[in-house]
C-alpha cells in the first residue's frame, strides 16, 4: 500500500512522522493553511502519482461536548460547513442550492477500524463528521450555528475539504484523523493545548501503522 499523509504545517507532520517511524508505505506532503492551499497542493501531489489512500492529519478545535481537548476524531464525514449562501433567514449550503456538494464520503471501513484500534490502545477517539471552514470560529454563536449546522460534528480545521476534493477526483479513498488542541468558540489562546494535542496526534499515527 502506498500511503500519501497530508498535513498543513510542518509540525504537524514532524508528529506524524514520529508515530509511523521508518515505514516505508507512507510519504508526506504539506497541504498549506486554508482550503484553497490545501486543494491545490493536494491535486499537484496527485497528479504526479498514485496513492492507495491518503491520510488528512493534524490537529483542531473540538465541539465542546463531542470531542474534548486532548482527544482523537477520525472523520465519519467531511464536510464544508460554511461552504454556502448567508440568507436573512438563515445559510443554505451548495447541497441545499443544487450547485454542488459539501460532503466528502470517507472510507469508512478504514476510519471505524483505525477509531477501534485507537480505543484499544487507550487513546480517547470517536468517529464523527469533521468540519472544513474557512475561516476558525471565534465566538459562542458560530460554534452554535454550526453544531446546528451539522448535528454530531466533532471537530473543526481548515483544509480536510480540500485535500478530500481532489482526492475525490482522482478517485483515490481518504481518512482524516484530527487531534484536539483547543475548544471551537471564543478564541482564548491560553487554553490550547498544542503540545498536547501534537503527542495524541503521534501516538495516533502509530496506531494508523498497525491498521494500515
Amino acid at each position: 500500500m502506498r500511503v500519501l499523509m497530508m498535513t498543513a504545517v510542518a509540525p504537524e507532520r514532524d508528529a506524524v512522522q514520529r508515530g509511523l517511524g521508518h515505514d516505508s508505505r507512507f510519504e508526506f506532503a504539506l497541504a498549506g493553511v486554508g482550503l484553497a492551499a490545501a486543494a491545490v497542493n493536494g491535486a499537484m501531489v496527485l497528479a504526479a502519482a498514485q496513492y492507495d489512500l491518503i491520510v488528512i492529519a493534524g490537529i483542531a478545535g473540538g465541539f465542546p461536548g463531542q470531542a474534548e481537548i486532548g482527544s482523537l476524531v477520525v472523520a465519519s464525514e467531511i464536510i464544508a460547513a460554511d461552504l454556502g449562501v448567508e440568507l436573512l433567514d438563515g445559510f443554505s449550503s451548495l447541497d441545499d442550492l443544487g450547485f454542488g456538494t459539501t460532503r466528502i464520503s470517507v472510507a469508512a471501513d478504514i476510519a471505524e477500524r483505525l477509531t477501534a484500534a485507537l480505543t484499544a490502545a487507550g487513546l480517547s477517539a470517536r468517529t464523527a463528521p469533521v468540519l472544513t471552514v474557512a475561516t476558525a470560529t471565534g465566538t459562542a454563536a458560530t460554534a452554535a450555528q454550526l453544531a446546528a449546522r451539522v448535528p454530531g460534528a466533532a471537530a473543526e480545521a481548515m483544509e480536510g475539504f480540500g485535500i478530500a476534493t481532489a482526492a475525490a477526483l482522482r478517485g483515490v479513498p481518504v481518512i482524516e484523523i484530527r487531534a484536539i488542541s483547543n475548544a471551537v468558540g471564543p478564541r482564548d489562546r491560553d487554553a490550547w493545548r498544542i503540545g498536547d494535542a501534537l503527542q495524541a496526534l503521534e501516538a495516533a499515527s502509530s496506531v494508523l501503522a498497525e491498521v494500515l
